[in-house]
Protein backbone atom coordinates (compact mmCIF):
# COMPACT_ATOMS: atom_id res chain seq x y z
CA UNK A 1 0.00 0.00 0.00
CA UNK A 2 1.82 3.22 -1.15
CA UNK A 3 1.21 6.93 0.26
CA UNK A 4 2.65 10.12 -0.31
CA UNK A 5 5.35 9.90 2.69
CA UNK A 6 6.10 5.90 1.45
CA UNK A 7 6.40 7.46 -2.02
CA UNK A 8 8.83 10.21 -1.01
CA UNK A 9 10.97 7.98 0.69
CA UNK A 10 11.22 4.96 -1.45
CA UNK A 11 12.13 7.50 -4.51
CA UNK A 12 14.64 9.20 -2.08
CA UNK A 13 16.41 5.85 -1.28
CA UNK A 14 16.02 4.39 -4.87
CA UNK A 15 17.30 7.64 -6.93
CA UNK A 16 20.99 6.56 -7.07
CA UNK A 17 19.84 3.13 -8.49
CA UNK A 18 17.68 4.72 -11.28
CA UNK A 19 20.52 6.85 -12.49
CA UNK A 20 22.49 3.67 -12.45
CA UNK A 21 20.07 1.53 -14.82
CA UNK A 22 18.85 4.34 -16.90
CA UNK A 23 22.90 5.01 -17.68
CA UNK A 24 23.00 1.16 -17.91
CA UNK A 25 20.47 1.33 -20.61
CA UNK A 26 21.89 2.54 -23.96
CA UNK A 27 19.27 4.51 -25.64
CA UNK A 28 18.47 5.86 -22.01
CA UNK A 29 21.97 6.90 -21.47
CA UNK A 30 22.24 8.67 -25.22
CA UNK A 31 18.92 10.22 -24.26
CA UNK A 32 19.81 11.85 -20.73
CA UNK A 33 23.27 13.15 -22.35
CA UNK A 34 21.12 14.91 -25.23
CA UNK A 35 18.32 16.08 -22.50
CA UNK A 36 20.88 17.44 -20.40
CA UNK A 37 23.10 18.99 -23.04
CA UNK A 38 19.38 20.89 -24.36
CA UNK A 39 18.52 22.13 -21.03
CA UNK A 40 22.05 23.52 -20.60
CA UNK A 41 22.78 25.61 -23.35
CA UNK A 42 18.12 26.62 -22.57
CA UNK A 43 19.68 28.08 -18.96
CA UNK A 44 22.88 29.20 -20.00
CA UNK A 45 22.26 31.37 -23.31
CA UNK A 46 22.91 34.57 -22.51
CA UNK A 47 26.39 33.19 -21.89
CA UNK A 48 27.12 30.73 -24.62
CA UNK A 49 25.21 33.52 -27.43
CA UNK A 50 27.78 35.54 -28.45
CA UNK A 51 25.56 38.16 -29.92
CA UNK A 52 22.05 39.62 -29.02
CA UNK A 53 19.45 37.29 -31.12
CA UNK A 54 18.08 40.65 -32.50
CA UNK A 55 20.55 42.55 -33.67
CA UNK A 56 20.81 42.79 -37.66
CA UNK A 57 23.53 43.60 -39.42
CA UNK A 58 23.01 43.78 -43.12
CA UNK A 59 26.77 43.99 -43.99
CA UNK A 60 26.80 41.03 -43.21
CA UNK A 61 23.06 39.21 -44.06
CA UNK A 62 23.24 35.70 -45.51
CA UNK A 63 26.99 34.83 -45.00
CA UNK A 64 27.86 31.02 -44.12
CA UNK A 65 28.89 29.48 -41.08
CA UNK A 66 32.56 30.71 -39.95
CA UNK A 67 34.21 31.41 -37.21
CA UNK A 68 32.92 34.75 -36.45
CA UNK A 69 29.00 33.16 -37.02
CA UNK A 70 29.42 29.38 -36.44
CA UNK A 71 25.96 28.77 -38.04
CA UNK A 72 26.02 32.00 -40.06
CA UNK A 73 23.66 34.95 -40.60
CA UNK A 74 20.25 34.82 -41.99
CA UNK A 75 18.45 37.56 -44.53
CA UNK A 76 18.69 40.42 -41.81
CA UNK A 77 22.62 39.59 -41.13
CA UNK A 78 21.67 37.81 -37.48
CA UNK A 79 23.73 35.38 -36.29
CA UNK A 80 22.28 32.47 -36.61
CA UNK A 81 23.73 30.41 -33.35
CA UNK A 82 22.64 32.76 -31.61
CA UNK A 83 18.77 32.87 -32.38
CA UNK A 84 19.07 28.84 -32.01
CA UNK A 85 20.42 28.99 -28.46
CA UNK A 86 17.88 30.96 -27.01
CA UNK A 87 15.34 29.40 -29.38
CA UNK A 88 15.69 26.22 -27.43
CA UNK A 89 14.53 28.84 -24.34
CA UNK A 90 11.09 28.56 -26.56
CA UNK A 91 10.65 25.04 -27.92
CA UNK A 92 11.30 24.02 -24.05
CA UNK A 93 9.26 26.36 -22.23
CA UNK A 94 6.71 25.82 -24.36
CA UNK A 95 6.61 21.93 -24.44
CA UNK A 96 6.88 21.82 -20.65
CA UNK A 97 4.03 23.87 -20.38
CA UNK A 98 1.93 22.08 -22.77
CA UNK A 99 2.69 18.57 -21.05
CA UNK A 100 1.94 19.95 -18.10
CA UNK A 101 -1.51 21.59 -19.07
CA UNK A 102 -2.05 18.22 -20.61
CA UNK A 103 -1.25 16.15 -17.88
CA UNK A 104 -3.02 18.06 -15.64
CA UNK A 105 -6.25 18.05 -18.02
CA UNK A 106 -6.24 14.26 -18.49
CA UNK A 107 -5.13 12.95 -15.53
CA UNK A 108 -8.03 14.26 -13.58
CA UNK A 109 -10.61 13.41 -15.90
CA UNK A 110 -8.90 10.10 -15.96
CA UNK A 111 -9.36 9.75 -12.53
CA UNK A 112 -12.68 10.97 -12.20
CA UNK A 113 -13.61 8.53 -15.00
CA UNK A 114 -11.84 5.36 -13.66
CA UNK A 115 -13.00 5.85 -10.28
CA UNK A 116 -16.75 6.73 -10.05
CA UNK A 117 -17.33 5.24 -13.79
CA UNK A 118 -21.35 5.06 -14.62
CA UNK A 119 -22.19 8.00 -17.29
CA UNK A 120 -19.85 10.14 -16.10
CA UNK A 121 -16.87 7.56 -17.31
CA UNK A 122 -19.15 7.45 -20.98
CA UNK A 123 -18.98 11.36 -20.93
CA UNK A 124 -15.36 11.68 -20.69
CA UNK A 125 -14.41 8.47 -22.93
CA UNK A 126 -17.05 9.31 -25.56
CA UNK A 127 -15.26 13.12 -25.57
CA UNK A 128 -11.69 11.80 -25.29
CA UNK A 129 -12.44 9.16 -28.02
CA UNK A 130 -13.87 12.37 -30.10
CA UNK A 131 -10.92 14.38 -29.75
CA UNK A 132 -8.76 11.56 -30.48
CA UNK A 133 -10.26 10.64 -33.58
CA UNK A 134 -9.30 13.95 -35.05
CA UNK A 135 -6.01 15.23 -36.92
CA UNK A 136 -4.45 17.06 -33.51
CA UNK A 137 -1.85 19.27 -35.41
CA UNK A 138 -5.48 20.49 -37.51
CA UNK A 139 -7.31 20.99 -35.07
CA UNK A 140 -4.91 22.65 -33.09
CA UNK A 141 -4.42 25.09 -35.92
CA UNK A 142 -8.52 25.64 -36.31
CA UNK A 143 -8.14 26.72 -32.30
CA UNK A 144 -5.26 28.79 -33.16
CA UNK A 145 -7.00 30.36 -36.07
CA UNK A 146 -9.69 31.39 -33.67
CA UNK A 147 -7.76 32.68 -30.62
CA UNK A 148 -4.63 34.26 -32.42
CA UNK A 149 -1.34 33.61 -33.14
CA UNK A 150 1.44 33.96 -30.26
CA UNK A 151 2.88 31.51 -27.58
CA UNK A 152 0.07 31.56 -24.94
CA UNK A 153 -2.43 30.43 -27.80
CA UNK A 154 -0.30 27.88 -28.91
CA UNK A 155 0.17 26.47 -25.84
CA UNK A 156 -3.72 26.56 -25.26
CA UNK A 157 -4.36 25.26 -28.92
CA UNK A 158 -2.32 22.43 -28.37
CA UNK A 159 -3.21 21.27 -24.69
CA UNK A 160 -7.24 21.56 -25.95
CA UNK A 161 -6.41 18.50 -28.32
CA UNK A 162 -3.67 16.42 -26.97
CA UNK A 163 -5.28 15.47 -23.49
CA UNK A 164 -6.77 12.33 -24.35
CA UNK A 165 -3.27 10.08 -23.90
CA UNK A 166 -3.38 11.42 -20.50
CA UNK A 167 -7.04 10.75 -19.24
CA UNK A 168 -6.91 7.21 -21.38
CA UNK A 169 -3.48 5.93 -19.40
CA UNK A 170 -4.91 7.37 -15.95
CA UNK A 171 -8.20 6.45 -16.45
CA UNK A 172 -6.86 2.33 -16.89
CA UNK A 173 -4.55 2.46 -14.05
CA UNK A 174 -7.07 3.56 -11.80
CA UNK A 175 -9.71 0.92 -13.07
CA UNK A 176 -6.85 -1.43 -12.00
CA UNK A 177 -6.15 -0.58 -8.74
CA UNK A 178 -9.62 0.84 -7.18
CA UNK A 179 -10.41 -2.83 -6.31
CA UNK A 180 -7.63 -3.72 -4.71
CA UNK A 181 -7.45 -4.88 -0.93
CA UNK A 182 -5.51 -1.80 0.35
CA UNK A 183 -8.23 0.80 -1.65
CA UNK A 184 -11.13 -1.57 -0.46
CA UNK A 185 -9.96 -1.35 3.12
CA UNK A 186 -9.50 2.27 3.10
CA UNK A 187 -12.90 2.42 1.96
CA UNK A 188 -13.70 -0.26 5.25
CA UNK A 189 -12.25 1.78 7.90
CA UNK A 190 -14.28 4.97 6.36
CA UNK A 191 -11.84 7.90 4.76
CA UNK A 192 -13.24 9.72 2.02
CA UNK A 193 -12.95 9.22 -1.95
CA UNK A 194 -10.65 11.85 -2.11
CA UNK A 195 -8.59 10.92 0.19
CA UNK A 196 -8.48 7.50 -1.02
CA UNK A 197 -7.36 9.16 -4.72
CA UNK A 198 -4.91 11.33 -2.84
CA UNK A 199 -2.82 9.16 -1.01
CA UNK A 200 -3.24 5.42 -2.61
CA UNK A 201 -4.51 6.16 -6.26
CA UNK A 202 -2.50 9.20 -7.08
CA UNK A 203 1.21 7.82 -6.13
CA UNK A 204 0.04 4.49 -8.00
CA UNK A 205 -0.22 6.15 -10.99
CA UNK A 206 2.73 8.72 -11.22
CA UNK A 207 5.40 6.78 -12.60
CA UNK A 208 3.10 5.99 -15.77
CA UNK A 209 2.14 9.74 -15.96
CA UNK A 210 5.74 10.89 -16.16
CA UNK A 211 7.14 7.83 -18.96
CA UNK A 212 3.76 9.49 -20.57
CA UNK A 213 4.97 12.86 -19.73
CA UNK A 214 8.40 12.25 -21.32
CA UNK A 215 7.59 10.41 -24.30
CA UNK A 216 4.62 13.42 -24.84
CA UNK A 217 7.31 15.98 -24.62
CA UNK A 218 8.68 16.02 -27.99
CA UNK A 219 5.70 15.90 -29.71
CA UNK A 220 4.26 18.92 -28.14
CA UNK A 221 7.95 20.65 -29.35
CA UNK A 222 7.01 19.44 -33.17
CA UNK A 223 3.54 20.95 -32.84
CA UNK A 224 4.49 24.36 -31.11
CA UNK A 225 7.08 24.11 -33.69
CA UNK A 226 4.90 23.27 -36.78
CA UNK A 227 2.45 26.06 -35.57
CA UNK A 228 5.11 28.65 -35.56
CA UNK A 229 6.07 27.22 -38.62
CA UNK A 230 2.90 28.66 -40.02
CA UNK A 231 3.30 31.39 -38.08
CA UNK A 232 1.10 31.02 -35.24
CA UNK A 233 3.91 30.85 -32.77
CA UNK A 234 6.48 33.52 -31.48
CA UNK A 235 5.75 36.46 -33.02
CA UNK A 236 9.21 38.09 -34.93
CA UNK A 237 12.07 38.86 -33.57
CA UNK A 238 11.86 36.25 -31.06
CA UNK A 239 13.95 33.59 -31.96
CA UNK A 240 11.60 30.44 -32.64
CA UNK A 241 12.92 27.34 -34.30
CA UNK A 242 9.68 26.50 -36.51
CA UNK A 243 9.65 30.39 -37.61
CA UNK A 244 13.25 30.09 -38.27
CA UNK A 245 12.64 27.02 -40.99
CA UNK A 246 10.10 28.80 -42.24
CA UNK A 247 11.96 32.26 -43.06
CA UNK A 248 14.81 30.19 -44.13
CA UNK A 249 12.26 28.24 -46.72
CA UNK A 250 12.85 30.95 -49.32
CA UNK A 251 16.67 30.70 -48.95
CA UNK A 252 17.18 27.09 -49.22
CA UNK A 253 19.72 27.34 -52.48
CA UNK A 254 21.89 30.35 -51.32
CA UNK A 255 21.23 29.95 -47.52
CA UNK A 256 20.33 26.19 -46.43
CA UNK A 257 21.98 27.26 -43.05
CA UNK A 258 18.70 29.12 -42.01
CA UNK A 259 16.96 26.55 -41.99
CA UNK A 260 19.24 23.25 -41.88
CA UNK A 261 20.43 24.58 -38.24
CA UNK A 262 17.61 24.81 -35.97
CA UNK A 263 16.04 21.58 -37.32
CA UNK A 264 19.05 20.18 -36.67
CA UNK A 265 18.89 20.84 -33.22
CA UNK A 266 14.90 20.15 -33.18
CA UNK A 267 15.59 16.77 -34.28
CA UNK A 268 18.45 16.26 -31.75
CA UNK A 269 16.06 17.57 -29.14
CA UNK A 270 13.50 15.40 -29.95
CA UNK A 271 15.36 12.36 -30.10
CA UNK A 272 16.70 13.15 -27.12
CA UNK A 273 13.58 12.91 -24.87
CA UNK A 274 12.25 10.08 -26.65
CA UNK A 275 15.15 8.19 -26.17
CA UNK A 276 15.00 8.81 -22.30
CA UNK A 277 10.88 8.33 -22.75
CA UNK A 278 12.14 4.98 -23.55
CA UNK A 279 14.52 4.25 -20.68
CA UNK A 280 11.89 5.48 -18.25
CA UNK A 281 9.27 2.89 -19.37
CA UNK A 282 11.86 0.02 -19.01
CA UNK A 283 12.48 1.22 -15.69
CA UNK A 284 8.57 1.48 -14.55
CA UNK A 285 8.25 -1.97 -15.93
CA UNK A 286 10.84 -4.56 -15.33
CA UNK A 287 9.38 -6.86 -17.99
CA UNK A 288 10.88 -4.31 -20.77
CA UNK A 289 14.48 -3.90 -19.55
CA UNK A 290 17.27 -4.75 -21.77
Amino acid sequence: MLTYERVAVKVTKEIPGYIKLIWSHWSARIGLVISIFIVFIAIFAPLIAPRDYAQTDLKHRLEPPSPDFPFGTDELGRCIFSRVIYGSRIALWVGILVVLVEALVGVTLGIIAGYWEGWIDRVISFLSDSIWALPPIVLALGVVTVIGPGISQVVTAIAIVSWPPFTRVSRAKVLSIKNREFVIAAKAIGESDISIIARYILPNIIPSILVLATLTLPTAILSTTALSFLGFGAQPPTPDWGDMIAKGMGYLQIAPWISAFPGIFLVITSLGFNLLGDGLRDLIDPRLRI
